[in-house]
């Protein structure tokens, strides 16, 4: 697993190690279901939002596992416990002519011809940022028009490329050249200015930069490319499979967040364009 997440599952598993100090357990197996339940309510309580509880009682459960595989518990407690429910928040997306207008921008410089690569392949390809970033010269093919992508769990998939991605890319080589000093870093796709690769927070902020710049309104981070490309997509063609195996995504029930988004944009038409529907104030 992901450094990230070792570090989310050691928080997740500490605040459970306090909570049994407070009620005075000794052992693992002095956690019981009540127990579990009443350090969820607990956590709720304290403020914490359903998704981390969530993430704390997940972390338990495969805690659990393992001390039953290591003779270290004879029970689960944490199997039948859910979470409070969330609120089904959808992700927040661009319009196509909001993304156009983010896009349009002209390259008279080197950052800006890498940061044009790097939006347009976002959006063309529905990238996640950590993907971006570990993408080398050899991931892109740029005949074939489509990218190498290692995504989550370390699984590779193939995913097109647009022409404006592949146009963005080509001008951005050249400068890239120029910043290679040393052989061993002349691997990463996209460099800053020490030829080094890019950090995920680097290009957000480069994102974040270039929105403000082209007078966008709303937040705009690298996340945003990906539900953008994902959402389009769908609108246009319909086809949710296609575009959970362009996402990368293990399982149908995460791309089907975007089917709602088609259908609240359906929905908003509708309650301005119909005789009959519930008209705004």
């Amino acid at each position: 697993m992901s450094p990230h997440t070792l570090d989310a599952y050691a928080r997740d598993l500490s605040s459970v190690t306090e909570f049994c100090r407070q009620r005075k357990l000794k052992s693992w197996n002095s956690l019981d279901n009540v127990q579990v339940r009443a350090f969820a309510a607990a956590e709720h309580a304290g403020g914490l939002g359903p998704r981390s509880i969530q993430r704390r009682l997940s972390a338990l459960r495969s805690f659990y596992e393992f001390l039953l595989r290591e003779g270290g518990a004879k029970a689960n407690p944490a199997t039948d416990v859910r979470a409070p429910k969330t609120k089904k928040r959808l992700p927040a997306t661009l319009d196509a002519d909001q993304m156009a207008r983010l896009l349009d921008f002209r390259v008279d410089d080197l950052m800006s011809a890498r940061d044009k690569a790097i939006m347009e392949l976002f959006y063309s390809s529905g990238l996640r940022v950590s993907e971006l970033v570990n993408l080398e010269l050899a991931s892109i093919d740029l005949k074939d028009r489509t990218v190498r992508v290692t995504g989550k769990g370390n699984k590779t998939r193939i995913v097109p490329m647009g022409r404006h991605a592949i146009d963005a890319i080509k001008a951005w080589l050249p400068q890239r050249a120029a910043l290679i000093r040393d052989a061993a870093t002349a691997h990463p796709l996209f460099v800053g200015k020490a030829g080094r690769a890019l950090t995920p927070r680097a290009v957000q902020l480069r994102v974040e930069t270039w929105a403000r710049r082209q007078g966008l309104a709303q937040h705009v981070h690298p996340h945003m490319f990906r539900h953008s490309f994902a959402t389009h997509l769908l609108e246009s063609s319909g086809d949710l499979r296609g575009v959970q195996e362009l996402l990368g995504h293990a399982d149908i029930s995460t791309t089907q967040v975007y089917t709602h988004l088609d259908f609240q944009r359906l929905a908003s038409v509708y309650d301005a364009a119909h005789p009959r529907a519930r008209r705004r104030p």
